[in-house]
């Protein structure tokens, strides 16, 4: 039979679960606005029921307080990470596509169109008025002011892969940061666990960790009981949590982290003619790795995956994107000369392998063959489809296998800066061919043979420029590879004196004829120079490409942030505190306390007249 104080019992456990819902209640409310915060619920059930020796068996024993816990679905949480990173993905490429459609827009002043117009403007007056020396300075001029639109363009393009460079780095480093505060409050969410309570606010600050993840680079998390060894039915109360990135790298388990480790290439590291110098490969590490340590032993990290997700993949195709246009090919022969040099011949496919206006490799860098990198210090083009690399022995630590697949760089289908500028590179070097072939070809006003028109710097510290057998030589059938948008500029002969620009087609020709500047105009309006169009609609090319990824770009991502608000809305619904019903847990909880307590004075007054006011 239950004690007479039983009720009071009872009460009390009412009285103590409705305070907990009222302090839960009140926590709520006090972080209605906390960014991260996920609702909280007082969990209850009732205590076991006390078996009594009378005919109605048992009697309830009031209620127990069970557990304060996080009202959270982690459906809708894997639905807004999975949308995160392919949001982050899209903001980065579309930040970076409006810059470079900025830089490739022509303003009416300054821009390839205009200045092509006043190229062509100039060369009419050269033949219209007889040829003077004034006219003849402002066509060079002008065809001057191309070539420095070029070189400005480069420029801004290499220092908008450098920036990019540098957050590539800055999201590598957030990306640790993360990694090592998961670890840690992963130990602080054990500790407290183990011992029967619920750590909700350490898991909503680390929930808020994995959001903010999820936006650099796609995540995948699991959570899993940890029994005890000794008793696997017993659970001990603590969790193993993991993470991992990329679709195959694990960032986090439970106390141990990784880092993402970005080295910088070597000045002989570049995989594209275009590179800036410092761009960084991403190694994977411990996570007691510091600045300063070695890095040869680190793992690589796919760099070329498709499955990384987030920023770091748009900034990866926006730094690294060739639109698959890198040198690839097998090692067909192996030569060790007698001098110890070795030469690694190799046979490339890819069509644009064989147009040397194409060509973006570097003069000299690193080919990876087999599973090795090799540096190599020159190449030679045989004209058709044999590449030969030229290898120091001193550099080599062991002979490439033939029969090996070669590589320089990797394939990124995206359209990015390397892109870009290989379509500059394209467009003045088919320019410049078709240009010097007429010029060269013509005589001065003197009968004086022509030189050529365009060229490139051979240094960008120095005046000396390619001379045109060197850009027409065939020894090693580069052709105009040696030019670019960099170095892009007018024959300083010209430059220096333009009675030497060739007008006349033949040297009998009169002075007043211009039948070779009437081929260049020809040259100029009707030759297919550039993917299939005259040399004056090379930025109508080039800017539809990046339109229609600006656009692709825009589109997605307010496709994505539309995504966004739905399932944080969604996720809120469910997680997030709503006013109204807090204040109506007010009042629910305020009710079962003051009947809990009501409860109490009843039993008391009840004691009362049982022990004070009965007896004999």
């Amino acid at each position: 039979m239950p004690s007479q104080f039983f009720g009071l019992n009872i009460a009390a456990t009412g009285l103590r679960a409705a305070n907990a819902a009222l302090n839960t209640t009140a926590n709520n409310i006090a972080n209605a606005n906390t960014d991260g915060y996920s609702r909280q619920a007082v969990t209850q059930e009732a205590s076991d029921a006390l078996r009594v020796f009378t005919r109605y068996g048992c009697a309830g024993a009031g209620v127990d307080t069970i557990a304060i816990e996080r009202v959270r679905d982690s459906f809708y949480d894997v639905k807004f990470r999975d949308n995160e990173q392919l949001l982050g993905t899209v903001e980065a490429k579309n930040y970076y596509n409006q810059l470079i459609e900025k830089y490739l827009e022509d303003d009416g002043a300054t821009g390839f169109s205009t200045l092509f117009n006043k190229m062509e403007a100039s060369l009419e007056s050269v033949m219209t008025a007889a040829g003077t020396t004034e006219t003849k300075t402002t066509f060079v001029s002008q065809m001057l002011s191309i070539t420095e639109y070029f070189n400005s363009v480069y420029g801004s393009f290499q220092n908008l892969q450098n920036d990019i460079n540098a957050e590539i780095k800055n999201t590598a480093d957030r990306i640790s940061a993360i990694s090592q505060e998961v670890a840690s409050i992963n130990k602080q969410i054990n500790i407290i666990e183990m011992t029967g309570a619920k750590a909700n606010e350490l898991r909503d600050k680390r929930d808020m960790l994995v959001d903010e993840l999820s936006k650099m680079i796609s995540v995948e998390t699991r959570e899993t009981a940890v029994v005890d060894e000794n008793d696997p039915n017993r659970v001990t109360g603590a969790s193993r949590y993991q993470i991992w990135v990329a679709g195959a790298y694990q960032l986090v388990d439970t106390y141990e982290y990784r880092k993402m480790i970005c080295v910088a290439r070597d000045d002989d590291g570049a995989t594209d003619q275009n590179d800036v110098k410092g761009l960084y490969d991403i190694k994977w590490g411990p996570g007691n790795y510091k600045d300063g340590d070695n890095v040869s032993e680190l793992a690589d990290f796919a760099i070329d995956s498709k499955l990384i997700g987030g920023e770091l993949q748009g900034l990866l195709a926006m730094r690294d994107g060739n639109n698959s246009q890198y040198f690839h090919g097998k090692a067909e022969e192996v030569i060790q000369e007698y001098d110890g040099t070795v030469k690694v011949v190799v046979k490339v496919d890819a069509g644009y392998l064989k147009d040397m206006t194409k060509c973006s490799i570097p003069l000299d860098g690193r080919i990876h063959i087999g599973s090795k990198d090799y540096k190599y210090d020159d190449w030679e083009y045989d004209g058709d489809s044999t590449y030969t690399f030229t290898m120091d022995p001193k550099s080599l630590t062991s002979i490439p296998d033939e029969g090996k697949d070669c590589a320089i760089g990797y394939s990124n289908s995206y359209q990015g800066i390397p892109y870009y500028m290989s379509q500059m590179n394209e467009w003045i070097r088919q320019f410049s061919a078709a240009t010097n072939e007429v010029m060269v070809a013509g005589y001065t006003s003197d009968s004086l043979e022509g030189v050529n028109l365009l060229t490139g710097s051979q240094d960008t510290n120095s005046a000396a420029q390619y001379s045109y057998e060197e850009l027409t030589s065939l020894s090693e059938n580069k052709g105009y590879y040696s030019i670019k948008a960099g170095n892009f500029t007018v024959n300083s002969v010209l430059q220096d004196n333009s009675d030497r620009l060739a007008t006349k087609a033949d040297i009998t020709e009169g002075e007043s004829e211009f039948l070779n500047l009437k081929r260049l105009r020809e040259v100029f309006d009707t030759e297919k120079i550039f993917r299939g169009a005259p040399a004056g609609e090379y930025l109508t090319k080039v800017l539809a490409d990046a339109a229609l990824n600006k656009s692709n770009s825009q589109t997605l991502e307010d496709t994505y942030q539309a995504l966004e608000v739905t399932i944080k809305n969604q996720r809120l619904s469910d997680s997030g505190v709503d006013e109204d019903e807090e204040a109506a847990n007010l009042v629910k909880f305020q009710n079962a306390y003051t009947l809990n307590s009501k409860m109490i004075q009843t039993l008391t007054e009840i004691y009362d007249r049982l022990i004070l006011q009965t007896g004999v």
